[in-house]
């Protein structure tokens, strides 16, 4: 069994650094790849509304933010804004951009980003298109949210088709244009590595998984149907579940609202995922570490125990 490929995930790490010091999550992401992190992932919001803390404010600020859990003053920079300078100062590691909220951009803009990003890094780009789920971030942008699965599968259409040709012409319900010529394209022919996830295999997600797809990142655990469901589709689509990049994450527990979690009985769950198939497991740095200084420290540590899994 090959060891796992680690994902640190940079986005929500206020605990260690100010939300306004963006070098920090550059600086970490040479420390990732010097000691052999395979990506990097940044998810974003473009803004944040009342209904970021509906359900209340996470107990422990270490703690994933999920919808109608956190403060609205959380911090959310630009994904790719933030991956064009971790691309400059990297050579090898993955770009993971998780959760592009799509439908609040034109897919024209977002083609002409995601490509020259892709471009820039020479293929280290993966996008995960996303719906999301705040009601009043659609409203500040004036986007209909009850169409936002629409409008990003128009979006993914749109953009596989300029990203594979010159002129392109569509024609849909949300975007108009013709003979338009979207150049230089991105680093492969077929634009950057796509990603899809959601709290479970519904169609909208396994029709965009198959016929887009490169991998799968659900949220939490998926169970054996909804991994049956994938693989029949891709089986019926003519592809082999092989084809999909299956990412995981390690399971964390905070003893309490103050404390960190343990790293070694976190990782201690990858083995089992690693049984059924998956082969990345993301991992936030926050959740084990206080202090900024001990990155190279706590980096080093991961590795060495993803390594002795295989």
């Amino acid at each position: 069994m090959p060891a796992p490929r680690m994902l640190m995930i940079l986005s929500e790490n206020w605990t260690i650094t100010d939300g306004r010091n963006l070098n920090d999550l550059v600086t970490w992401s040479r420390i990732a790849e010097d000691t052999g992190f395979d990506s990097v992932m940044i998810s974003e919001h473009v803004v944040l509304g009342p209904d970021a803390s509906d359900l209340g404010v996470m107990g422990n600020p270490r703690d994933y933010a999920m919808p109608g859990n956190q403060d609205p003053l959380m911090p959310w920079p630009s994904s790719l804004m933030v991956f064009s300078a971790i691309a400059s100062v990297t050579e090898r590691i993955r770009l993971v951009g998780a959760a592009v909220l799509a439908p609040l951009r034109h897919p024209l803009m977002l083609a002409r980003e995601l490509g020259t990003l892709d471009l820039i890094s020479r293929g280290r780009l993966v996008v995960q298109p996303s719906v999301s789920w705040s009601k009043d971030e659609y409203a500040a942008l004036d986007v209909p949210f009850r169409e936002r699965g629409r409008i990003l599968d128009e979006q993914l259409e749109v953009m596989d088709l300029v990203f594979r040709q010159s002129p392109a012409t569509h024609h849909g319900r949300y975007f108009d244009f013709e003979d338009i010529y979207l150049e230089p394209k991105a680093f492969r022919p077929d634009g950057p590595r796509m990603w899809f996830g959601g709290q479970r295999a519904h169609g909208a997600v396994v029709e965009r998984l198959v016929r887009y797809g490169h991998g799968f990142h659900p949220l939490g655990r998926p169970s054996a149907a909804d991994l049956r469901v994938i693989r029949d589709a891709m089986a019926a689509a003519g592809r082999d579940m092989a084809e999909l990049e299956m990412v995981g994450g390690v399971r964390y527990r905070f003893p309490d609202d103050h404390s960190l979690a343990d790293l070694g009985e976190s990782m201690d769950s990858i083995p089992e995922q690693l049984e059924q198939g998956f082969t990345t497991m993301c991992i936030k740095p926050s959740m084990y570490i206080d202090d900024k200084s001990q990155m190279e420290a706590f980096c080093k540590d991961v590795m060495k125990r993803a390594e002795a899994m295989a």
